[in-house]
């Protein structure tokens, strides 16, 4: 993929409600943003970074820390109702116009997965290229939330929300699920511009650790985020 040029996108409003002013909010002494433009930076197949926002203080953030605001995102494609795949392909269409030239292969990463590697990044995109397939997207295996575990609540009763096939009694025979994490989405040009998708009809997942998967979407994934970065292997 060497050859082939990476629009990498870092969408970030400054309307966030889950945690509000989250993208610039302070994580182990960096903007929350500055984590996942640092992995960006330093991820060697990543052409060009972008990030989009309807904010001047996020652009500014943004920009001292290695970005490119080449625009400032259009306020209905910043509000509580814009679709994601609308934002990219809006800062796709807007890259490529200002600079001439297409890019075949686009990598939406979100700042709220700030633990993601750079590692992650260029093995989700040399998975892309080198399988052919239309898309890769990030997931973590999970291990205690396994779904045998889940009940719904009938008038205060658990209800099992799947039932546990005859045969299996322990934990270690459970088969291995995935959550999808967020933190990467990896896909080629021609299925976001003919197919309004992250996804496409051929999906390959990037299987990250879950040290690696949290999502801070609740101020306490913030304080489990410091906590993780303060490890000494980080």
């Amino acid at each position: 993929m060497s050859a082939e040029r990476v629009l990498a996108i870092v969408p970030a409003r400054g309307g966030s409600k889950g945690v509000p002013r989250k993208n610039i909010r302070l994580l182990a002494g960096k903007p929350l943003i500055a984590h996942t433009l640092q992995a960006a930076r330093d991820a060697a197949r990543i052409s060009r970074l972008i990030v989009s926002t309807d904010d001047e203080e996020i652009a500014a953030v943004a920009r001292q820390w290695g970005a490119d605001v080449p625009f400032l995102r259009p306020p209905h494609l910043a509000n509580d109702t814009a679709g994601q795949v609308e934002v990219v392909l809006h800062a796709l269409q807007a890259v490529e116009a200002l600079d001439g030239v297409t890019y075949p292969y686009v990598i939406l990463l979100q700042p709220t997965a700030p633990l993601r590697s750079s590692a992650d990044i260029d093995g989700s995109l040399e998975l892309l290229a080198t399988s052919g397939c239309d898309s890769v997207v990030s997931y973590c295996r999970v291990e205690r939330e396994h779904p045998y575990y889940m009940v719904t609540l009938e008038n205060e009763h658990p209800r099992p929300v799947l039932e546990i096939p005859p045969g299996l009694t322990a934990r270690q025979q459970y088969p291995a699920v995935y959550l999808r994490t967020g933190a990467i989405y990896a896909v080629r040009r021609e299925v976001l511009l003919e197919q309004h998708s992250f996804y496409g009809k051929d999906v390959r997942a990037w299987i990250a650790p879950s040290r690696r998967s949290i999502n801070i979407d609740r101020p306490f994934y913030f304080e489990l985020a410091y906590f993780m970065l303060a490890q000494p292997d980080y």
